[in-house]
């Protein structure tokens, strides 16, 4: 957010809201500018806000047509800010909810519509119908100028004869150049050298030598009226096409929800309704609030919130989220978040305030055009004086190419290019399930070398489950569970919990379970059905006299796993201390031993099961060129390497603290400079601020993550980073085309203007409308990126 000139204490940026106190340095008020839709229009924006008295902070977002305001209430009010964007000459839409809506049109205190135009559509707008009729005059005007022998004078002006095809061409401009003339004297009054100004300055320049020295530039002045207006409306539809990405987004929430009121149902505006509320969502609907299913059940599509390609099973208890869609079932859903505050809106208002951080390139090509227009503009005063001299072309011509480089002396084109990049990005990332907050984290993350991943929660499912169930001696496996139950089922660790919800699943019945103890650091202990049972580690059966290294397997009536049967070598005789035991170790599981004070009953291997799509999405990584990949957990190294043997990680460091954590990766951005940092909970925050990058998991229900990660996985999908890493590549990628392609079409067609090569509707339709149109659309090609793109191909990203 940018301080005025005079501005001693501007307010942070980030997130606004229409007419609500900011902090101590104001209030805060977000403005919808549709027609702001260029760099230069924007600059014209901030020349007026500055004139404003008590102002502490404005932000402009062309790309988006958003202008936040902060101002001291003692000092200015509404109306002031709202007129000084007016008087720059861009008609002000209110927005209340912090969404710039482009649509959400209302009249202003003066009766008239402000939004019709917009509405209407850029092609069915007033200038669009001038723009044709002035096109038409200009036609007709042509014919008589260069196709028929008649072209009879009509008029005549300071004693210089005016024809009727340069009556036409007078009209041409008359009609087709009102907008331009408007804008210009706008500019001139906020001493703005912009396109705009140019124009005018260019047209006039025509019309005077026309009239004043009988030049007859007639043609000259129409054929910039016209192409320069068709021109701008092919510029508006083409920022229009990339405001609409993210309007697509803003969309995906229903206006509308079925409220339960007692026994009967009504259809409210979805402002109407309250936390606590009951909305029901019938099937093909979408679901209008965040909350929480209380009633009925259905497969969910989260794919507008998350990514996921899969519909998620829903049944009470589970949360949903506003802009998905209930697929076949009845669902009723307490809501959990108002209006505005849901999930879906706190992305858009996050991928709208992200554009507001700009990128190394976009602060370059700023800087650039700082120095680009005064200097096209000398050029073009040295052409006129110079050229008849030094290349012996006459005065008029000379007078022409001036008015040319007038033209190409606009940067729009090159100036947009970053933008409309960053915005394209932005919204393709978020269709797909992740949130960026900032061209800057874009670009950063396609330059990554090296990522560094947390185990649990990231590279793991971050629930314990149980894996393996070996029964010993005689007994079943179901045998096994009833006792592993009957012992876990009063304890508070983890690993109690995944065997008691795994014999649950498999309906084991219960035993009677009396004298429960802890033993601290080995085990439990507990009489089931009488007798005592204990389940622990394999030290504590040895304390009680077992011989771990001859133990019976069960083959009959039981289950062998695939370990064990590799490990019982004849006989169905394991070495549980030497051979078993480890073994399931080194996969990463923790094993517990089942039995009495006279039989070993069985083991049961608990583990945090690897992401089904974690080891893919490592080895996309490393195919699209990152160089290392390292974990960093505070589990112990057994496990630790076990997981990243799965996974494909390259480097494992365990046993680590937070703090130690971050030491780590400090070493890590030491080494190969642009680092990301993957994790899941408040225990990685430090570490994801160290990084260059910070990538928060699962971070749709997560205010946390949404607000502190640089990157957030809306869903709980590793695919989705190799994604990201492979769309921000590109979107540097077409960054860099974009801005190289229009600074040397600019340039090359200026060094042709002195000699004659580039006329001026070239230099209009070329120079300046070609260049904008190219740019928008090349960065509209970023919105075509998906998940499943990484996994067809993986380039590596150009530095």
């Amino acid at each position: 957010m940018t301080p005025p000139d005079d501005a001693d204490d501007p307010s942070p940026g980030g997130e606004a809201n229409h007419g609500t106190p900011a902090d101590d340095a104001g209030v805060t008020l977000e403005l919808a500018v549709p027609s702001m839709d260029c760099a230069s229009c924007a600059g014209k924006v901030e020349s007026g806000l500055r004139s404003v008295p008590g102002l502490r902070s404005y932000e402009t977002q062309p790309t988006t047509g958003r202008v936040v305001a902060t101002f001291d209430p003692d000092d200015a009010d509404e109306s002031e800010v709202i007129a000084a964007v007016e008087g720059a000459g861009y008609e002000v839409v209110r927005v209340d909810g912090g969404r710039a809506d482009a649509d959400a049109h209302s009249a202003d205190e003066r009766g008239h519509d402000r939004g019709s135009e917009e509405r209407a559509g850029v092609w069915r707008s007033s200038r669009a119908k001038k723009t044709a009729v002035s096109g038409v005059l200009l036609a007709i005007g042509l014919v008589f100028e260069f196709l028929v022998a008649t072209n009879p004078q009509v008029a005549a002006v300071l004693g210089e004869p005016v024809h009727l095809a340069d009556a036409l061409f007078l009209f041409a401009v008359a009609i087709g150049g009102q907008d331009i003339l408007r804008n210009g004297y706008y500019s001139a009054r906020n001493y703005s050298l912009d396109i705009d100004f140019l124009m005018t300055l260019a047209i006039a320049g025509a019309l005077a030598a026309s009239v004043g020295f009988g030049e007859s530039l007639y043609f000259e002045a129409a054929t910039l009226a016209v192409l320069f207006s068709v021109a701008e409306l092919l510029e508006r539809a083409s920022i229009d096409r990339a405001r609409n990405s993210l309007q697509e987004l803003m969309e995906l929430s229903p206006d509308e929800a079925t409220v339960k009121r007692g026994d009967t149902t009504e259809a409210v505006p979805v402002e109407a309704v309250d936390v606590g509320d009951v909305v029901v969502v019938r099937p093909g609907e979408k679901i209008p609030m965040d909350g929480t299913v209380v009633a009925g059940g259905s497969a969910v599509n989260q794919a507008p919130i998350t990514g996921e390609s899969v519909p998620v099973d829903k049944t009470e208890g589970d949360g949903v989220y506003a802009g998905t869609i209930n697929e076949e079932g009845y669902l009723e859903i307490e809501v959990t978040s108002a209006a505005g505050e849901d999930t879906l809106s706190r992305v858009v208002d996050l991928i709208e305030d992200a554009q507001s951080e700009q990128t190394d390139r976009e602060q370059f090509v700023e800087r650039f055009a700082a120095y680009y227009t005064p200097a096209v503009v000398a050029f073009a005063v040295l052409v006129v004086l110079g050229s008849p001299f030094a290349l012996g072309i006459s005065w008029t011509d000379a007078f022409v190419n001036g008015l040319t480089l007038l033209v190409l002396a606009c940067p729009c084109a090159f100036v947009i290019s970053t933008p409309v990049s960053v915005v394209s990005g932005l919204t393709s990332a978020a269709k797909n399930g992740v949130l960026v907050k900032g061209g800057p984290h874009l670009e950063a993350v396609a330059d990554v070398d090296a990522v560094a991943f947390d185990k649990t929660g990231t590279l793991t499912e971050g629930e314990l489950t149980v894996t393996d169930v070996v029964p010993l001696n005689g007994n079943t496996e179901a045998d096994v569970l009833r006792c592993a139950r009957g012992l876990e089922r009063r304890s508070e660790h983890p690993i109690g919990d995944a065997i008691v919800e795994r014999a649950d699943a498999e309906s084991v019945p219960r035993n009677d379970v009396s004298d429960f103890q802890n033993i601290t650091g080995k085990g439990v202990r507990a009489d089931l059905d009488g007798t005592r049972h204990y389940a622990g580690k394999p030290g504590l059966f040895e304390e009680l006299g077992f011989d771990l290294a001859h133990v019976h397997a069960t083959t009959d009536g039981g289950v062998v796993t695939r370990t064990t049967q590799q490990l019982c070598e004849r006989h169905n005789c394991l070495d549980l201390l030497s051979d078993t035991v480890p073994a399931l170790q080194s996969e990463g599981k923790t094993v517990v031993l089942v039995g009495t004070a006279d039989e070993l009953e069985g083991v049961v291997a608990v583990a945090d099961e690897v992401r089904p799509e974690a080891a893919r999405a490592v080895e996309r990584l490393h195919a699209q060129g990152v160089e290392h990949t390292v974990m960093l957990t505070g589990d112990n190294e057994r496990t630790a390497r076990a997981i990243a043997a799965q996974v494909g990680i390259d480097d494992v460091r365990a046993e680590r603290l937070p703090e130690e954590k971050v030491a780590a990766v400090e070493d890590l951005v030491a080494e190969y400079e642009t680092v990301a940092m993957v994790g899941d909970g408040i225990n990685d925050a430090p570490a994801m601020a160290t990084a260059t990058v910070g990538v928060a998991m699962g971070a749709a229900g997560t205010d946390t993550a949404l607000e502190t990660a640089d990157i957030a996985l809306m869903g709980d999908d590793l695919s989705r980073l190799p994604y990201i890493h492979m769309l921000a590549g590109r979107a540097n990628a077409v960054i860099r085309q974009n801005v190289g392609a229009s600074l040397a079409v600019k340039a090359g067609l200026a060094l042709a203007v002195p000699f004659g090569y580039v006329p001026i509707w070239l230099a209009v339709l070329a120079g300046d409308a070609g260049m904008t149109v190219g740019v928008t659309a090349n960065a509209m090609r970023l919105s075509g990126i998906t998940a499943a793109d990484a996994e067809e191909r993986a380039p590596t990203p150009s530095r």
